[in-house]
């Protein structure tokens, strides 16, 4: 599996966060299904953006790209996505994207202009079959000026003559530069060979950069053929898509400074990855009040079932659990074997977890014969179904902390200021100040703090805030 990395000039967005999530989670399920997987993906670290970002900075190129190449690593990190088998860099593979282009010439598909290589579209005949643009089109929409140079608009540079000031390496052409497009041809034959499984990226690759593999690809060979070609939709926010260039973007960095890195992850798996997914900070209070409520129902599973002194599970679990297990993991398997469906598998864990808090709970679940064995066989279950969304935590007490913590800072709150108005709301109704008891609890509901009174007294749990509480359709 090869999938376009970053181009690393800047923090990611969470547009960004959506590709590498959404492709994190098809490798957890082809290892959870038994695959050995090769997974490549790779950083651009010379390019155009680069350059002109490191000459605002007065910075060297490649350490600037090194530096975000980190940064990217520490996003992925809070994300739970894993590391690639490999992340090649454009500028440790210059004599592999030489030879490449070498062969392109040596085929006939390829013309030099001065320092400049342009792939010739007019030798590659099927130019346009991912895409299903024609070269009519293409001429029409191009968003590049024209260079009058080229033998027809729709060529594209596989390398580029140096100019001054800027990075360059040798080559047959002069010295200079590989273009975008074929870094990943290169570095995806170098590691996968010309011919592999699975290629990925944004929608927004499918045309040109995706267009282009295809064609130097089989330009360098013929034999060259990818069996899937996977794009994931655009994170937008007004309906427009989320990207530097529009201005219109949040960084993953500052999403995670006010909601917890799983609450945006549980949120951009919320929907089918080949769908548009519109940003809120609705839909990312609804996906935190979700996986609070995920995690403390198996939070006080697992304290349920560790003061029985970890009890077997070898026993026969009553047939209405049994039978709830079953369904939940065939819902799974069903669901993400058939294009990675992750939303109904989200959807269909309310019931497990729903029997569980009946069990934890309520009179009826309490008295219930296996309880603690029912208990510890759907933690268990819902345990591994999480891990390969890569939505388990290191542990639920210190997630469920984060969680509270992130609440605390969106409410501009302290625990200590918490808890005097819980004292104060306490003191209200020892006195049946009741008026006062009410408007307490609900000054803090609106800033997503919700009071919950039992008879060991009262607690406090993060919430959406009322004022959002009619606008979001909660995440399943």
């Amino acid at each position: 599996m090869y999938v376009c990395g970053v181009t690393a000039y800047d923090l990611s967005h969470i547009g960004h966060a959506r590709v590498y999530v959404s492709f994190d989670i098809l490798f957890r399920y082809l290892r959870f299904m038994g695959y050995q997987v090769n997974y490549v993906r790779n950083f651009t670290d010379v390019d155009d953006k680069i350059i002109a970002r490191a000459g605002q900075l007065g910075e060297d190129p490649i350490s600037l790209s090194r530096r975000f190449c980190e940064e990217f690593h520490r996003d992925m990190g809070y994300l739970h996505c894993l590391p690639p088998t490999v992340e090649p860099r454009v500028s440790d593979h210059m004599p592999q994207i030489i030879d490449m282009i070498k062969q392109i010439i040596d085929n006939g598909r390829a013309y030099r202009v001065e320092g400049d290589v342009y792939f010739s579209v007019d030798e590659f005949p099927q130019y346009g079959r991912l895409s299903g643009r024609n070269l009519k089109d293409n001429r029409a929409g191009e968003r590049v000026a024209v260079d009058s140079r080229k033998r027809n608009p729709a060529d594209f540079a596989l390398w580029k003559s140096a100019k001054e000031g800027e990075p360059f390496w040798e080559s047959p052409w002069g010295p200079g530069r590989p273009g975008w497009h074929i870094e990943c041809s290169a570095m995806s034959a170098a590691y996968l060979g010309y011919t592999f499984d699975i290629h990925g990226g944004g929608m927004d690759l499918i045309f040109p950069h995706h267009e282009n593999e295809i064609a130097q690809s089989c330009a360098a060979c013929d034999k060259s053929n990818i069996s899937y070609w996977i794009h994931n939709g655009f994170v937008t926010i007004d309906s427009q898509k989320m990207s530097k260039s529009l201005g219109n973007f949040f960084t993953i960095r500052q999403v995670i400074e006010l909601y917890h890195p799983l609450a945006l992850r549980l949120f951009l798996i919320g929907t089918h990855y080949r769908s548009p997914i519109n940003y809120s900070n609705v839909q990312l209070e609804s996906a935190s009040d979700r996986a609070y409520y995920i995690y403390q129902t198996l939070q006080d599973c697992e304290e349920a079932v560790c003061l029985q002194n970890e009890p077997s599970l070898n026993d026969n679990l009553p047939t209405e659990i049994d039978d709830m297990i079953e369904k939940f993991n065939d819902v799974f398997l069903y669901s993400m074997s058939d294009d990675l469906h992750s939303a109904d598998v989200l959807s269909a864990i309310s019931d497990p977890l729903k029997t569980a808090n009946d069990l934890l709970h309520t009179r009826k679940g309490k008295k219930q014969g296996m309880r603690i064995q029912s208990l510890a066989a759907l933690e268990k279950t819902m345990r591994n179904v999480l891990d390969v969304l890569g939505l388990m935590p290191a542990s639920y007490h210190e997630v469920l902390h984060e969680l509270r913590e992130k609440a605390l800072k969106r409410a501009k709150l302290t625990e200590d200021h918490v808890i005097e108005k819980i004292n104060e709301r306490n003191a209200a109704r020892k006195n049946k100040e009741y008026e006062r008891s009410d408007l307490i609890r609900k000054d803090l509901a609106a800033l997503g703090i919700a009071l919950m009174d039992s008879p060991e007294g009262t607690s406090w749990r993060p919430a959406v805030p009322l004022a959002m509480q009619e606008q979001f359709a909660p995440v399943s």
